[in-house]
């Protein structure tokens, strides 16, 4: 039989070390270039867990596809994750660390407990929407107005590691405005007397206010400026959209006087008035286009190139258009909006809120609606159809007529934080939107809370329905969700009152209280005082599955660290569930008081005395839940001692009065440290004691006058240090 040799002569050799060398430094390339490219979603990753992350593979696997997928699967100790961009990187690495139990990330905390081995695991996930959206334009007044870098950043990996990728991204417009009105002869007093306060920025930059608790100090533009330029770099470096902000049409006042000749608008005073007016140039107005393209080149030459812009026109604003020709002006308005980002920002889109949609649907019929949008192309806007727990627009507007929409939910209204939501909801929300042939171009998801730091299970919720499509039942999510924020498999007490908890808070989809009798405030102690709260037919939810879950929790906390979570979450249904006890108390309290039964009245008074003063020092527990923190943020946010009490009037007075002389006071309540003991008892003690000296005496009670001291008495504690 013949041999087969080998020949090894030098030229066979010396071809296979070149061969060699040249794959092992092609591969070593494609790695480096690999590693660059997934170098911020590392970055992610190390900031939550340190150098563990060197025990991560990640790759970036291009595709055509449009929704986004990921694959991940551990081997010898590795843990290989394939995406096709960082972000869905960073959700699929925080989605094995939670299903394995070591991780959790809230706003309130993370638990990060890690295995010294990965154990084995496979999986694969991918989402029907494109994108996954996320923050309301009003959240940069009720919560971030005051936040640093470190805190911005703190909030982008939050969106990283839950999958967003379609942030909103309001600061630092200001500067472009200024350089823009500076540029059309405004002067800087006119500047002074145009913007309004820190805290109320959101609703000028929608056309609703001027001036309001101004003026904004220099030092404002300069930081934000820096802080926005960050801001979005962090964001594209991981692979997100950020919406920026473009030209709806609103000018400044001095504006409108130098320009008579230009067709201009002064808008009646929003929210039941009290507001200096805005002014709306008309979109016909060669004007229009040009101060609104100018905008988007200062905008891109100070932050650079973005594809998704934001311009509401008609946020809470009837439209000023003729009834003979409302349609025709509807379709101008909205194709001068188009226009002018199309031709500034070519093929980039125009975002608007469909929530204006839902708040007048007298006015905006589908024939409006559709007139409005019927000159742009479908493909170069979306609406954020955000409100569905509140509204049904897009069934409505019938998927607003094949223009590009997302669906998704408010929740949180104001950074008012009673604990609810409702999971059950949210899944069969989903399951039904993805079963409905009628659903349109929806390419988008997510939730719009006016304010953050509250009722993290619903967002941790919320977030993970895109991947799961809602098949995966609510107890069986709950189950990893617990074992991941708690550190260990939840005991069957813990998970008994996790499941009361749905069916007695996380059951309801809207907190209604907070408008009852037309008045904001999330619990009636919460509302300046009324003696119409006798006629309150209740809070939602069930309180008396409540009072279980909490008598469980109780029980059950004691037998964790006390830096564990289960003690945050043990806070939070502690105040939720003795709030409402108190609204019942103010109820049977002023009734008694009415019927002159003065001993019943005083027992209640000193029930509700101690109640609030127990639940505000049970808050103290909650450091982000804190009164001290908010105003103490804002404060040093400034500069001088001058700009600290500008700013510290702002962050107190949002959360208060608001402003102006329509309903919106306490709409910004907050179940806060500090608020239960130095604001709302003070308001209601004052109230009370008026009303059991009337009964006392026999006399007439004066509520309106009473309301008036009320008053007057917060406008001097927004004042005070």
């Amino acid at each position: 039989m013949k041999k087969t040799t080998l020949i090894k002569d030098g030229s066979t050799l010396k071809n296979l070390f070149l061969l060699s060398a040249l794959l092992l430094f092609y591969s070593v390339k494609a790695q480096d270039k690999n590693n660059e490219k997934t170098k911020n979603a590392a970055a992610v990753i190390e900031r939550l867990i340190g150098n563990r992350v060197n025990e991560f593979e990640l790759s970036i696997v291009e595709d055509k596809r449009n929704a986004d997928w990921f694959e991940v699967e551990t081997a010898n100790n590795h843990v290989k994750i394939k995406a096709p961009n960082n972000t869905t990187l960073c959700y699929a690495a925080y989605n094995f660390l939670r299903d394995i139990g070591a991780v959790l990330v809230s706003w309130e905390g993370n638990r990060v407990n890690l295995p010294k081995t990965w154990p084995k695991y496979s999986k694969k996930g991918d989402t029907p929407f494109e994108y996954r959206e996320y923050l309301n334009a009003c959240t940069f007044g009720y919560t971030t107005p005051w936040w640093d870098w470190k805190r911005w950043q703190q909030e982008i990996d939050w969106m990283a590691l839950h999958g967003i990728n379609l942030p909103t991204a309001m600061e630092g417009q200001e500067a472009v405005w200024q350089e823009l009105w500076k540029e059309y002869g405004l002067s800087t007093a006119q500047l002074d007397s145009h913007f309004a306060g820190p805290a109320y920025l959101p609703w000028q930059r929608m056309g609703n206010i001027n001036s309001l608790e101004g003026p904004l100090p220099q030092e404002w533009f300069v930081k934000k400026e820096a802080l926005q330029k960050k801001i979005l770099e962090r964001m594209r470096d991981l692979d997100m959209h950020p919406v920026v902000p473009a030209f709806s049409g609103y000018v400044p006042k001095a504006f409108a006087e130098k320009h008579p000749e230009a067709k201009i608008t002064e808008l009646k005073s929003w929210s039941g008035g009290g507001f200096a007016s805005t002014f709306l140039l008309d979109s016909k107005d060669p004007l229009f286009k040009k101060i609104g393209k100018r905008f988007i080149e200062i905008y891109t030459k100070m932050y650079g190139k973005s594809n998704f812009y934001l311009a509401d026109s008609f946020n809470e604003i009837e439209p000023p258009v003729t009834e003979h020709n409302k349609y025709e002006e509807l379709s101008n308005y909205g194709s001068a909006v188009y226009e002018t980002i199309n031709e500034a920002a070519p093929g980039s889109t125009w975002v608007m809120q469909g929530w204006l949609f839902g708040d007048n649907k007298e006015f905006w019929t589908k024939e409006a609606t559709s007139a409005f949008l019927s000159k742009v192309p479908n493909e170069k806007v979306m609406v954020q159809d955000y409100a569905n727990d509140r509204y049904k627009v897009w069934e409505n507007q019938e998927a607003f007529y094949g223009k590009q929409w997302t669906y998704g939910y408010v929740h949180n209204y104001g950074g008012s934080n009673p604990v609810y939501g409702d999971l059950n909801f949210y899944k069969d929300e989903l399951t039904s939107l993805l079963k409905n042939p009628n659903r349109g171009n929806v390419v988008g998801y997510g939730a719009m809370p006016e304010g953050l730091n509250n009722n993290s299970v619903v967002y941790e919720y919320i977030y993970d329905l895109p991947w799961t499509k809602g098949e995966q039942p609510v107890n069986d999510w709950l189950t990893k969700y617990l074992y991941a924020r708690y550190g260990q498999a939840a005991s069957k007490p813990v998970f008994q009152a996790w499941e009361l908890l749905l069916e007695s808070v996380y059951n309801v989809k809207y907190w209604e209280t907070r408008w009852w009798n037309d008045w904001a405030g999330a619990y009636l102690f919460f509302k300046r005082p009324t003696a119409t709260i006798t006629t309150f037919k209740g809070n939602p939810g069930d309180k008396k599955k409540l009072k279980d879950a909490l008598d469980i929790l109780s029980k059950e906390a004691k037998k964790y660290d006390k830096k564990n979570l289960i003690q945050y979450d043990l806070i939070d249904v502690t105040r939720h569930y003795y709030s409402l006890s108190i609204d019942e108390d103010l109820i049977e309290c002023v009734k008694a008081y009415q019927q002159k039964d003065v001993s019943k009245g005083d027992q209640l008074f000193r029930k509700i005395e101690k109640q609030a003063l127990d639940i505000d020092k049970v808050m103290s527990g909650q450091p982000l839940n804190s009164l001290d923190q908010w105003v103490k943020s804002a404060s040093d946010y400034a500069d001088s001692p001058a700009v600290s009490k500008l700013y510290a009037k702002n962050a107190k007075t949002l959360i208060t009065l608001w402003g102006g002389e329509g309903h919106l006071n306490d709409y910004a309540s907050r179940s806060w440290h500090g608020m239960y003991k130095g604001f709302y008892w003070p308001r209601w003690k004052m109230f009370l004691e008026a009303l059991k000296n009337a009964a006392a005496n026999n006399a007439s009670f004066d509520e309106n006058k009473e309301r008036e001291l009320i008053k007057n008495w917060e406008i001097k504690w927004t004042e005070e240090k």
